[in-house]
């Protein structure tokens, strides 16, 4: 049994047992037979919560775009003061939420999606949040569900975010740049608007109850749609990616030839980061078949290609030059296998929910996810366009309407056949077994 000295200078020890014992405060009771009385959540105030994740959400995406233009200052080698980079990066950083910037050179709308998807999880993850610290979840006993706590966060986000926007837009415009500052003001309070609802409705469990209610059939389409927008998307970056590998030394001269150090290499490489979704967008668009252009005199699908000036980026160096041609025509084929691997899990996914659906809700989600696909990818295609300069770089991107058409065809012909086979070869197999 443990013991405890009391008293050290005559060496006497007590028992723990022997101690006395106090109530602990939950052992306290206001009456004999009723619980400890529940106190009331304390929940923070809307404004103030609003308030204090939007501005982490902002500054947490603004935060890359200033180490980037202070990177890139070393191509000139010129100490630019703090000012000018504060200016520059504000002027980024409302080019990624699709703010038109006017400069010298042009119109530039072109947004870098890279950053672009950075600033979407903030603002989401300031509407989760946002939308927990009023409690948007919690609702009394037996009372129906209610949108507006979400609602309300949602909105308050977007108006802190326009806000944003708007001192953004004062602040970025010099000589040189000029930015509209309602534009910059109504464009982010849209875009908070929209990405904080995404997660102010998730933590409030909106999105979970729609997915419920939806019916099975349009839960199928657009499930397996995503997916296979994503699969489409996915294999875009594995072309641009082995394009560029394959072009290295091309993209390693660009580099060089801008003469300026490490500080302004890593600058370079991380602007061409931000840019990737947007190269990998035009891969996808070209192996879906439609391709893209860059500015009025180049243009690129897998039949025809027509190479003009291009701005000395080392995104672009693995460009191809020649229309497909030897194995290159197998990459046309990418999209539909993409559909084949959708309509394949959509099949098995109905196996392992327990209640196998019959040839008309399966073959219904599977045709209806063409449409979900095409529109998914005509919508990525317009946020990877564009405009980087003056009229000849005047529009950039995919040709947005033939993409999704396109993958829309493709995608309800795949999944169609994949999800028919996989249930006639899963019926087999039972019958057997």
């Amino acid at each position: 049994m443990p013991t405890t000295p009391e008293e050290p200078e005559d060496g006497a020890q007590t028992r723990l047992e022997d101690r006395e014992t106090v109530r602990l405060p939950i052992q306290r009771r206001p009456a004999r037979g009723k619980g400890p009385a529940r106190r009331p959540a304390r929940r923070a105030p809307l404004a103030l919560a609003a308030t204090v994740t939007t501005l982490w959400a902002a500054l947490v995406s603004l935060v890359p775009t200033l180490v980037v233009v202070w990177l890139l200052h070393a191509v000139d080698s010129s100490g630019a003061p703090a000012g000018q980079v504060l200016r520059l990066g504000l002027a980024g950083w409302l080019l990624a939420h699709w703010v038109p910037l006017q400069t010298g050179l042009g119109p530039i709308s072109l947004a870098p999606l890279g950053l672009t998807a950075v600033a979407v999880w903030r603002v989401s993850r300031a509407g989760v949040h946002t939308a927990r610290a009023i409690g948007a979840r919690a609702r009394p006993r037996n009372a129906r569900w209610s949108p507006w706590p979400a609602l309300r966060a949602a909105l308050s986000i977007g108006v802190v975010y326009g806000l944003c926007g708007a001192l953004a837009a004062t602040i970025a415009g010099h000589k040189g740049v000029d930015v509209s500052v309602v534009r910059a003001g109504l464009t982010l309070a849209v875009f908070g608007l929209l990405a904080g609802a995404l997660g102010a409705f998730t933590e409030a469990r909106g999105v979970a109850r729609l997915a419920v209610r939806m019916p099975a059939v349009l839960r199928d389409a657009t499930r397996t749609g995503a997916v296979t927008a994503l699969l489409i998307l996915g294999a875009g970056a594995a072309v641009t990616g082995m394009a560029v590998a394959f072009s290295g030394g091309d993209a390693s001269q660009i580099i060089d030839d801008y003469h300026t150090g490490i500080a302004g290499q890593v600058g370079l490489v991380v602007v061409c980061a931000f840019f990737a979704p947007n190269v990998a967008t035009w891969a996808a668009s070209y192996v879906v078949g439609p391709g893209f252009q860059i500015g009025t005199e180049t243009s690129i699908s897998a039949a025809e290609v027509s190479v003009g000036p291009l701005p000395a980026v080392p995104l672009l160096a693995g460009l191809p030059t020649t229309p497909a041609t030897g194995w290159a025509p197998l990459l046309l084929g990418l999209p539909l296998a993409a559909a084949l691997i959708a309509g394949w899990l959509l099949a098995r996914r109905t196996l392992r929910d327990g209640a196998e659906r019959g040839w008309v809700a399966l073959l219904g989600g599977a045709a209806l996810a063409g449409p979900v696909t095409g529109v998914l990818l005509a919508l990525v295609s317009v946020a990877a366009s564009g405009s980087i300069g003056g009229e000849g770089l005047a529009d950039v991107g995919p040709h947005s309407g033939a993409v999704g058409f396109v993958a829309m065809l493709m995608t309800s012909i795949g999944t169609l056949l994949a999800t028919t086979a996989t249930k006639l070869a899963l019926r087999a197999k039972k019958e057997r077994g």
